[in-house]
């Protein structure tokens, strides 16, 4: 559900980063060929695996196609992709968000780290940033918070935070909740938000 709602965003010929996780169900939902999937270890032009080849594969090391036009490039040139402003979208998952918008997703203090992941070049050079993460933890403590604990992963806010419950975008670096999704209430948001949010007009 959360896949399919980011990819309603995607409706212009676009250079579309997905992420790890959530992230990558979203290219499930779309049709549309003017969108192309970038992933930073050198592929534009991803999709699905019709046969798993070991090596290709996308940034999260999971099996994927190749579209006919895809174009392959080394890191060094996807990244400058990316830092240069030609990824139009990046679809982030997140581990923390904070009330101003900007996450925490590449490490957890006291956890040994796999890899720092082109996340923070995404959220400096990516037009637009959408982060997919479910609305709590697994114990049920709420991912959206006042302040993040973990290390954010830019100082830059992102533009829409889509979960399971709801639909915020970013303004002027303040939640805006614009949507509840099916079968969510304002009630549970609130219950579940430890972050301060305003209700958008739409809600009224």
């Amino acid at each position: 559900m959360i896949a399919k709602r980011a990819a309603g965003e995607l409706t212009d010929s676009s250079v579309v980063n997905l992420g790890i996780g959530i992230p990558t169900f979203v290219a499930k939902y779309i049709e549309d060929d003017r969108i192309h999937f970038h992933t930073e270890n050198g592929l534009l032009g991803v999709s699905e695996a019709a046969e798993i080849d070991p090596n290709l594969v996308n940034a999260g090391k999971l099996p994927v196609g190749e579209r006919i036009g895809a174009a392959f490039f080394d890191s060094a040139a996807s990244f400058g992709m990316i830092r240069g402003g030609h990824v139009d979208c990046a679809i982030l998952g997140a581990l923390q968000v904070d009330e101003k918008g900007r996450i925490a997703n590449w490490a957890i203090p006291g956890k040994n780290i796999i890899g720092v992941g082109g996340a923070m070049d995404l959220l400096v050079g990516a037009k637009k940033v959408i982060v997919t993460t479910t609305h709590t933890t697994k114990d049920g403590a709420s991912k959206l918070m006042k302040a993040c604990t973990f290390p954010i992963t830019s100082t830059r806010s992102v533009d829409m935070i889509i979960t399971e419950l709801a639909v915020f975008k970013v303004v002027d670096r303040q939640l805006v909740l614009t949507e509840l999704m099916p079968g969510a209430t304002l009630d549970d948001v609130k219950m579940k938000t430890d972050a301060s949010f305003i209700e958008g007009s739409c809600l009224a």
